[in-house]
């Protein structure tokens, strides 16, 4: 993916207050200003709409970073001008605009690209926050369920943008952008013909090793202009052994769990394929889990090396932890199968032929058994699924959509736009029917006309937790466990599905997932009143 906009976003701290900069070129504290030919001043106003409020900075190739105000909308946004505009300046523009069809809460937005000839600029959101270099310089490496969950928001930023089929090409601490409302975000797309996607699935993997160490395993170069070694670009190189070769993230500091740090490092092993972004972000969404329900495995100090005399471990030379897991589990099916054939054989011995028993009902064993009567499911379980939130304020009432009433139910929060405010990739209401049932029909009645919905089935109870949301996002709606084809548009306020579930499987989870909301008299909001399930 080319790049966004001139210089990536980043933070630094003056006097106290969070601001953006261009992370890897920013200009020396000591050096004079950059002078450019009508340099905007406080208070002008571009495009008749965006009101420039603070110079931030300039970075090395000459751009100007200033706080805006979009005097139309009233929010804050980053303004990024080049002088001058013309052809020096298509680059920035164009990448601006494929960066703009990207559209993700990992993501910073791009809001536009204008050209004036004799200055182009780009705007784009403003994140009050830091980077998480910054982050780490400043308070030290994270602990591991943290460092997950930002490595989780990174591998979800970069399936959105593999999945038009472009690449970022920038991908390290100085872009990963974590908002003061924890809210973390990738900056400043900058890509060029030796980049790919796989390179972007690598980097996640640098900056997993580096929220875990605050080391960098891509060694001492600078990053994007910078002087190694010099100024805030700098970052310290990995812990390394005679011959290179960098130490893992347990090697480096206790309490890293071992299928965290075997992740890291299969990712940043080239002789490991690494997985498509996708799977990568549903994995980490699986490990993102609370900081006090999760296992450190403290485990003792490990051999940096093997010793060079022994046979390496064809587990480790194949891929570890994933390999060794494959091997047990096929062992476990074996002494399963075992077990079962020793406790048939033993049966054999003692028994003697009995004749096949009859059927103990009074119908004839050639009659067709009658169907069961289809009537209103009880629910033993629901709650409201909410994956791309940090905060778990919208999660109440579920109660209220299983009580029989249609004057009372759940409702979302009210959003600037239909899909979430482009901030969420939807919510949903989770059923637990307690046990299988033969499913005939859900019916959904909402608060308004116009929701888009779809529903899902699936196996697994992850619990509830912002992790256990992400899990169930991932078991449930990227496997596309869904009933019926595409999206449910309400007609009127009640949606029905009815035509997709298998008349010879039973179901127990269910998964109404709402993907677009209706609008009202103060923005985007709907209301589910009553969810009721018919089977048998």
């Amino acid at each position: 993916m080319p790049s966004s906009t001139g210089p990536s976003i980043d933070t630094i701290t003056e006097g106290g207050r969070v601001t953006q900069v261009g992370e890897g070129q920013e200009a020396e504290e000591s050096a004079p200003p950059v002078m450019t030919f009508g340099a905007p001043t406080a208070g002008e106003i571009l495009a008749e709409r965006y009101e420039l409020v603070e110079h931030i900075n300039n970075d090395s190739a000459g751009r100007l970073v200033w706080r805006g105000v979009d005097v139309v909308l009233r929010r804050p946004v980053a303004v990024v001008l080049r002088y001058p505009g013309g052809d020096s300046a298509t680059e920035m523009l164009q990448a601006a605009v494929a960066a703009s069809r990207v559209i993700h809460p990992n993501l910073v937005g791009v809001y536009d690209a204008i050209d004036e000839a004799d200055r182009a600029y780009v705007v784009r959101e403003w994140v009050d926050g830091q980077s998480l270099r910054e982050l780490v310089t400043v308070d030290g490496p994270l602990d591991p369920a943290r460092a997950t969950a930002i490595g989780n928001a990174v591998a979800s930023a970069l399936a959105a943008v593999h999945a038009t089929g472009m690449v970022h090409g920038n991908v390290h601490p100085g872009t990963v952008m974590i908002s003061d409302e924890g809210r973390v975000v990738l900056a400043d797309a900058r890509t060029d013909g030796a980049d790919s996607q796989e390179n972007d699935i690598r980097a996640v993997g640098g900056v997993l090793y580096f929220a875990l160490t605050g080391h960098w395993p891509h060694g001492e170069a600078p990053l994007h202009g910078a002087t190694a070694g010099h100024g805030r670009a700098a970052i310290p190189d990995a812990v390394r052994d005679a011959g290179g070769t960098i130490a893992a993230p347990r090697q480096v500091r206790a309490g890293v769990p071992a299928y965290l740090d075997d992740l890291t490092m299969d990712l940043l092993d080239p002789e490991i394929a690494p997985p498509s972004s996708d799977v990568l972000a549903a994995e980490l969404g699986r490990l993102d889990i609370p900081a006090d329900e999760h296992f450190l495995d403290q485990a003792g100090p490990l051999r940096f090396t093997a010793d060079p005399e022994e046979e390496p471990s064809p587990l480790a030379a194949a891929g570890g932890r994933k390999v060794a897991l494959g091997i047990a589990g096929l062992l476990a099916v074996a002494l399963v199968g075992l077990l079962i054939g020793i406790s048939a054989l033993g049966d054999d011995k003692d028994q003697k032929t009995e004749p096949v028993a009859r059927p103990t009902s009074g119908a004839p064993a050639d009659q067709p058994t009658q169907p069961a009567t289809t009537h209103k499911l009880a629910v033993e379980d629901i709650r409201i699924i909410d994956p791309d939130s940090r905060t778990r304020d919208e999660l109440d009432d579920a109660e209220k959509v299983i009580d029989g009433s249609e004057d009372e139910g759940w409702a979302t929060d009210t959003y600037t736009a239909p899909k979430f405010g482009n901030f969420k990739r939807g919510m949903g209401v989770w059923i637990d029917l307690g046990s299988e049932h033969t499913v005939k029909s859900v019916k959904a009645v909402l608060s308004a006309n116009g929701a888009t919905a779809q529903l899902y089935t699936g196996t697994t109870d992850p619990g509830s937790s912002s992790s256990g949301d992400k899990k169930l996002y991932t078991d449930y709606v990227t496997t596309k466990n869904r009933i019926g084809e595409g999206f449910a548009q309400a007609e009127g306020s009640t949606l029905i599905f009815s035509n997709g579930f298998d008349p010879d499987k039973k179901y127990r989870y269910l998964l109404f997932w709402l993907t677009e909301l209706p609008s009202n008299d103060r923005g985007y909001k709907i209301g589910v009143q009553e969810i009721t399930v018919q089977g048998s």
